[in-house]
């Protein structure tokens, strides 16, 4: 792994940008994640452009559209395969944590896939389940996407702050720093639904006042 990295940091922009993007791609679509996992991806695209190497906006976009992608590739992949997908050899290792993940994805609908994008086996992982138990796309495109743009902007972020001291950074990403990105994540989304609420209520009174005939 240590030499992946250091051949990451020293490779042309080109070959940077598409490195990164294909890993956090595969991560999702192909389950990668079970051997490298895309957020160190992420958290290296950064610290290439902290560098000077690479845009960190172009990074960061990337890393977004490829998490993105990668998740819908995985939808569609748990959609047309369902159940054959969860008894290969590489998933039968993991059944107990795929029960786990199927139970929270029940629970937690949509919630479910945006807060899996911050855990490295549900991310691997919940995309297909979510295209198995046939929730609608536009339900999951919908939190793909805000966890998606969360996780990407901030683990590239993060990479880019951390610059030459990635390895520390490398070392705690998965358990504290993905924990703290996903609770600032939820937060964001908590507060615009609170405020769309609000909206929305403000709006009823004027409405319904204006529907009132004159004798009412």
């Amino acid at each position: 792994m240590t030499g992946f990295i250091d051949g990451l940091l020293n490779v042309s922009p080109l070959v940077a940008y598409i490195a990164v993007f294909c890993l956090v791609f595969a991560e999702d679509a192909l389950f990668v994640g079970f051997v490298i996992p895309g957020e160190t991806a992420a958290v290296l695209g950064g610290v290439v452009a902290s560098r000077g190497e690479v845009q960190l906006g172009t990074m960061m976009a990337l890393v977004v559209c490829a998490a993105v992608i990668g998740d819908s590739v995985g939808y569609e992949v748990g959609k047309h395969l369902g159940g054959r997908l969860m008894k290969t050899r590489l998933l039968a290792r993991h059944s107990g944590r795929l029960e786990n993940a199927q139970d929270f994805l029940r629970r937690r609908g949509g919630s479910a896939v945006f807060l899996g994008r911050f855990t490295a086996f549900f991310r691997a992982v919940m995309p297909a389940l979510a295209g198995t138990s046939r929730m609608p796309y536009g339900r999951f495109i919908a939190y793909n996407a805000a966890g998606g743009v969360a996780w990407g902007i901030g683990f590239v972020l993060l990479g880019f702050l951390a610059g030459n001291s990635y390895e520390t950074v490398a070392q705690a990403v998965g358990r504290d720093l993905a924990v703290v990105i996903a609770l600032v994540a939820v937060a964001a989304l908590v507060a615009w639904h609170v405020r769309s609420r609000r909206r929305q209520q403000r709006r009823r009174p004027a409405s319904q006042g204006r529907d009132k005939g004159p004798y009412s």
